[in-house]
């Protein structure tokens, strides 16, 4: 059986500084460190009183452009500042209770990594011509170099890393240690963590955990099979993607029985990730926001909805607590990841969603079932939803309605009789007996979770 990890318990606010910040799109290696990074301390009131428990940030690395292209492990992108303007930005995230967690970034480098600036002055007499992966100095790149090597995905800005060699790995765990020592950082989210050779995870998982016991490793996979990563034992947790497709999918559908598949698949009685935690998500820096997906902007409500009472842990990514919109474009993410302040978000139209989050949040908080609970489908229509988690602390029954009409719902339950109390709605009750609920009514875009409560 799985540990427990704090981050089980957590909801996520996902940032990516260099697009908020509105720092420079090119890094020119020259400029003094701005310290764009100080205009978070703005955002962490906000995000607390949306219940948020746990700061993911983006690249936060020198980098020529993204920050998914690093040139330095050690330094602070100066776009944003340096390093005492992170590590004192730590320290108030913890004064505050907040856990913090950055980008790993160890699959591949950008250009202007020194090692490879090395490689590009000397040729094969370089020491660090092992460090790059399937590197060939009988035939030229794609920019021309006299030698070809790996890029992330095609990619030849990402340089990809040769991971079986000892010293990058020695380079990249000295780095960490640093980030854990100087910063206390809380987790890493390790980006493409699928393409990354199973021993680096493992020893990196080893070597964290022996610097703090309750160390978290998120691992990014977009594709396939999610126990390939967790079953090697050095992540804690992997992205959800097929849950994110289905929640914004169900909704453009009118076929909630896709994301319920989903859930009963991942986590019912013969789950395939039962003894994990997932990390769940709407949209994130790679992906349209989902204000931008869904057909029907009252499904912001219901969607979130699922978001906090299904398994998994949840996250928000800026802006989208108040429907802000974007799509990718051919060759860019910007649309993704903009500049923003926080008056622009109180007052753009969907600003009401954030209250609605934070009562989402606020109920999973106090409600273990939520957070850790088994989780078993007790109804799916094409626009209704229920479920159950049971947890030893109590069960509750999550029921959805993604109509414009109110819903009533019989549902079947594992209690011979008892009082459903809602959660999110004080007041509001439901008696049942012969372990049947005969007329569950659901408000017009929107749901219900309820506790067992004796008679």
């Amino acid at each position: 059986m799985r540990k427990h990890a704090w981050a089980d318990d957590a909801f996520f606010y996902h940032i990516y500084p260099l697009g908020l910040c509105g720092a420079p799109l090119y890094n020119d290696f020259q400029s003094a460190p701005a310290p764009r990074l100080e205009q978070l301390y703005r955002w962490l009131d906000p995000i607390q009183r949306l219940g948020a428990t746990a700061l993911y940030l983006g690249p936060l690395f020198e980098s020529s452009a993204h920050g998914y292209d690093t040139a330095d492990y050690f330094h602070i992108d100066r776009r944003l500042g340096d390093r005492r303007v992170l590590a004192e930005f730590s320290k108030e995230l913890h004064r505050r209770g907040l856990r913090l967690v950055l980008d790993g970034v160890f699959n591949h480098v950008g250009r202007d990594f020194w090692a490879f600036r090395d490689l590009l002055a000397q040729g094969e007499r370089s020491a660090y011509a092992g460090w790059f992966q399937n590197l060939d100095f009988s035939r030229t790149s794609p920019y021309g170099d006299p030698f070809a090597y790996e890029g992330w995905a095609g990619h030849y800005d990402l340089v990809k890393l040769n991971l079986v060699n000892p010293e990058v790995c020695g380079h990249l765990f000295q780095a960490v240690r640093m980030w854990v020592e100087e910063f206390e950082i809380d987790g890493l989210r390790l980006d493409a963590a699928d393409q990354i050779v199973p021993d680096f995870l493992t020893e990196l998982g080893g070597i964290c955990r022996t610097l703090r016991s309750d160390f978290w490793l998120l691992g990014e996979m977009v594709f396939g099979d999610y126990t390939r990563l967790l079953s090697q034992g050095g992540l804690d947790a992997v992205t959800n993607y097929e849950a994110y497709k289905g929640l914004y999918s169900s909704l453009n559908d009118r076929n909630y029985y896709e994301i319920a598949y989903t859930l009963k698949r991942q986590f019912g009685p013969q789950g395939t990730y039962r003894p994990d935690e997932l990390y769940s998500f709407t949209d994130n820096h790679d992906v349209d926001r989902v204000a931008s997906s869904l057909k029907n902007p009252a499904h912001l409500l219901p969607l979130y909805f699922l978001l906090f009472s299904m398994p998994g842990i949840p996250s928000i990514y800026y802006g989208s607590e108040w429907g802000l919109t974007g799509c990718r474009q051919p060759g860019s993410d910007a649309p993704l990841r903009p500049a923003l302040d926080l008056e622009r978000g109180f007052s753009m139209p969907h600003a009401e969603l954030a209250e609605w989050i934070a009562r989402l949040a606020a109920v999973r908080a106090h409600c273990p079932a939520l957070r850790r609970g088994e989780y078993c489908e007790l109804f799916v229509a094409s626009q209704q939803f229920a479920f159950l988690r049971e947890a030893p602390e109590g069960s509750v029954v999550a029921a959805v309605n993604a109509t414009d009409s109110p819903a009533v719902l019989e549902l079947r339950l594992p209690w011979e009789r008892g009082v459903l109390k809602d959660l999110l709605r004080p007041g509001d009750s439901f008696e049942f007996s012969g372990g049947r609920v005969p007329g569950l009514d659901l408000p017009v875009y929107s749901g219900r979770i309820l506790t067992l409560a004796a008679n």
